[in-house]
């Protein structure tokens, strides 16, 4: 009984949810107030649009066509009527990442290693609902590497030069532990060749530097060496280069690291790892510091090298920071500041502008260049970062990361994985979620790259923005009234100047009041009700702040939100209000639906319906004997119970005794009696018929024993023991010399307390003695009648002589 009432709490707990929920999603699709299908699915991802003809009830307008998908079922509308394209997603080229070992036998082209999967996708996108896919990406193991190294060329930098002349072929011992195609270049910079940056005197620009030191002239940026892998070129060209100068400390870096991320051809870079290492002690200049030199033009982003050398220097200003990040990240370069250790600082903020970089202490001397190197390598190939182009208006992107050990973020965080060792494979989980259609309707492609890397995935981006049946329309259709429309969906998508469901008016015909007799019921001077408004002599009834209660009916004089209502609920929430009535599900009737028909909560626990006293009245017992009450006419207040209602009955057939031996015949044959031998033989619970157990007294104050049951048919049964417990007689001897003896102990126990209680007196009384005995003192005062026996006589004229 409990449990069921718990379980129809717990659905009716369900019901209420459920119908917030889709209230919810519903209110979305109503508000929307959608004319056509493609309107109706951009509202929402849960908005469906019924294209059934007959879906409507009068009164109500097109745009009810589109609710919550629940609802469209709910009202009658056929799963296969309901027009609700979903997105999909479509992988067209996804090759699997690439296993290979350093040293390993097969020699691929870089072109052929694949480390990102899938490379390429097709996602259609309905609004508000997002596209999932997965992203594999695993770091191949004997990747080619291009590392090109810029120098500062600067005088400052003179004892570094001489470290970097032997850099080529020590470097390409250690790159050799890591990959077997490892190509190296190398170029200088020092500054723009206008004042104030250089002097331009004739013999300052043939030698920038003091005393007798032999110092090249200054130039901006000078590519020394493209990219190869003989390491000896490396050194015999590097070994030719000489120190230059120029006036102030910053230098300026900014344009050649522009030059190396856009002069590809004439650098040399492939698609593999693209590494550049940026070696200088001093700081750098940026946008803007032009302006002292003269310069006002930006920086254009484009290569201008000729024979290896920057030609415009002197013309375009420093690039700016983002500028360099922009340029940099197109072309998947990876930058390494080998920096000393006083600019640490200054490059570690500019590193943080700059994804993919790293910053190394060069020593005095560059003598830990290699080191730094390839501790920088290290620390930039163990992080993974996700970036994408810009998206189209209205789309959204997020990242799930799956990295290692256990490791998941999203937002930010999710867009990159850390502490990869090579060979090791990640994960993300990539949502794209098109919150509106782009105008012209279009196709877009976005690319997700790892920063640094040459691989992307292209993602194509096609929106759902229409309804199938929307392209199956008829133009100039029948069906709108002559042909003032297209007919598809199932609804009239009117011709420009008409109106109605049915295009059937012209806008001209809108206010005529021969058109509002249409809209009144008879004897009734209410157009539409009040609940709507006549347009084109028919009514279309208005919506409600709340989506759920609509009015419709052909004078809107319908509604179904104005039934009857049981706790608060309308319908009691048992059944469905149409046109102000409540239309009850099964198992409830009443105005309300408030009266149930299930009689299980009426059905007492001996299965008996309201224990045979009464009637089951909407789940509820109406009890036909007064006495009785309770949920099931279970209780009597003033009533005896099975037991003792029926104990003199009992006793008088059983053992011939009792306050009814005389009348036994005419009063105590209504049921049928068993007698059995012993309790164990009684009938035990578990039988299909109700059962009471009873143990009563006789006349004789002894215990008799029986069952009282009524069969399926009314009939009563009682099961006696045909032997009653009847308590023996007291011994008397044992109880006589138990209170003897009681009397004896009570008594020794008394004269010994006595005696105990006397001996603590008399000691305390002794002890009291002995004390007041050591504190006793005698009176030494002399006797008052002793006379002494010597008498002592002085001569008066005794002179002492």
């Amino acid at each position: 009984m409990t449990n069921l009432k718990l379980l129809a709490w717990a659905g009716f707990l369900y019901c209420l949810i459920w119908s917030g929920f889709a209230q919810q999603g519903g209110s979305d699709c109503i508000k929307a107030n959608a004319k056509s299908c493609g309107e109706c699915i951009q509202a929402g991802p849960n908005c469906g649009w019924c294209k059934k003809n007959d879906f409507l009830q009068e009164g109500e307008p097109t745009s009810a066509r589109c609710d919550d998908l629940a609802a469209l079922k709910s009202k009658g509308c056929p799963i296969e009527d309901i027009e609700n394209p979903r997105g999909s997603k479509q992988v067209l080229e996804d090759r699997e990442v690439t296993n290979r070992k350093i040293g390993a036998a097969e020699k691929l082209k870089p072109e052929a290693i694949t480390q990102i999967q899938p490379q390429k996708l097709v996602l259609k996108l309905r609004v508000g609902e997002p596209q999932t896919f997965s992203l594999k990406f695993k770091r191949a193991e004997d990747y080619p590497i291009d590392l090109y190294y810029l120098m500062d060329l600067s005088y400052s930098m003179k004892d570094d030069l001489e470290n970097v002349k032997s850099l080529g072929t020590a470097l390409m011992f250690e790159m050799e532990k890591i990959t077997s195609d490892f190509r190296i270049g190398f170029g200088s910079f020092v500054e723009k060749t206008v004042m104030p940056y250089i002097s331009t005197t004739p013999a300052k620009l043939r030698n920038p530097c003091t005393g007798d030191q032999n110092c090249t002239s200054p130039f901006s940026y000078k590519n020394v060496l493209s990219l190869t892998s003989e390491g000896n070129k490396f050194n015999e060209l590097v070994g030719k280069q000489h120190i230059s100068g120029n006036l102030d400390s910053p230098e300026g870096g900014f344009d050649a690291i522009m030059q190396v991320a856009v002069c590809g051809e004439q650098i040399g870079w492939r698609n593999v790892t693209r590494l550049l290492v940026f070696s200088t002690d001093a700081g750098f200049h940026f946008a803007g510091d032009g302006k002292l030199g003269g310069i006002v033009l930006p920086n254009d982003g484009k290569c201008h090298l000729e024979n290896n050398v920057y030609t415009m220097s002197h013309y375009y200003d420093y690039p700016s920071i983002a500028h360099l990040v922009q340029k940099l990240s197109e072309n998947n370069i990876q930058t390494i500041f080998a920096v000393t250790e006083e600019f640490q600082a200054v490059y570690k903020e500019l590193k943080n502008l700059i994804p993919k970089s790293a910053v190394g202490t060069l020593s005095s001397n560059s003598s830990n260049v290699i080191q730094l190197i390839i501790d920088a390598y290290n620390s930039l190939s163990s992080e993974v970062i996700l970036e994408n182009n810009k998206l189209p208006k209205g789309v959204t992107i997020s990242y799930k990361s799956y990295c290692k050990n256990g490791v998941n973020d999203t937002q930010e965080d999710g867009r990159k994985c850390s502490n990869i060792s090579i060979g090791d494979e990640v994960k993300f989980e990539i949502s794209v979620t098109a919150n509106e259609c782009p105008t012209n309707g279009q196709n877009e492609t976005i690319k997700i790259k790892p920063l640094g890397f040459t691989e992307e995935v292209e993602i194509n981006l096609q929106f759902v923005c229409e309804c199938q049946c929307q392209s199956e329309g008829e133009a100039n259709s029948p069906a709108c009234h002559e042909g003032n429309g297209t007919f598809e969906c199932g609804a009239c998508r009117c011709n420009e100047g008409r109106i109605g469901r049915l295009c059937e008016c012209s806008t001209d015909e809108v206010n005529s009041e021969d058109m509002d007799a249409y809209c009144r019921r008879e004897n009734s001077t209410e157009i539409c009700s009040n609940n709507g408004e006549c347009i084109c002599g028919q009514c279309v009834c208005k919506k409600r702040e709340n989506t759920n209660e609509v009015y419709s009916g052909k004078y809107c004089e319908c509604d179904n939100f104005n039934c009857d209502r049981s706790n608060g609920l309308i319908c009691g929430g048992n059944g469905i209000c149409k046109c102000r009535v409540c239309e009850c599900f099964p198992n409830f009737t009443g105005s309300a639906c408030d009266c149930s028909l299930d009689t299980q909560p009426c059905m007492a626990s001996n299965g008996q319906i309201c224990n045979g006293r009464g009637t089951c009245e909407c789940g509820t017992c109406n009890c036909t004997d007064p006495k009785f009450q309770g949920p099931t006419c279970e209780m009597c207040q003033t009533c005896l119970g099975v037991c003792a209602e029926h104990k003199d009955c009992v006793q008088c057939r059983a053992f011939d005794k009792g306050e009814k031996k005389e009348t036994c015949a005419q009063e105590c044959m209504y049921f049928n009696m068993t007698r059995v031998e012993s309790r164990d033989k009684l009938p035990q619970p578990g039988q299909p018929d109700p059962l009471s157990h009873c143990k009563e007294k006789d006349v004789d104050d002894c215990w008799f024993y029986f069952t009282y049951s009524v069969n399926s048919n009314g009939e009563a049964n009682v099961h006696v023991v045909e032997t009653p417990e009847c308590p023996s007689g007291p011994d008397i001897i044992p109880i006589v010399a138990g209170v003897v003896a009681g009397i004896v102990l009570i008594g020794l126990a008394l004269l010994l307390i006595w005696k105990l209680l006397m001996i603590i007196h008399d000691r305390r009384e002794f002890a009291k003695f002995e004390k007041e005995k050591m504190n006793a003192k005698w009176d030494t005062g002399e006797n008052p009648i002793y006379k002494s026996a010597v008498t002592t006589v002085v001569n008066p004229k005794y002179e002492g002589k």
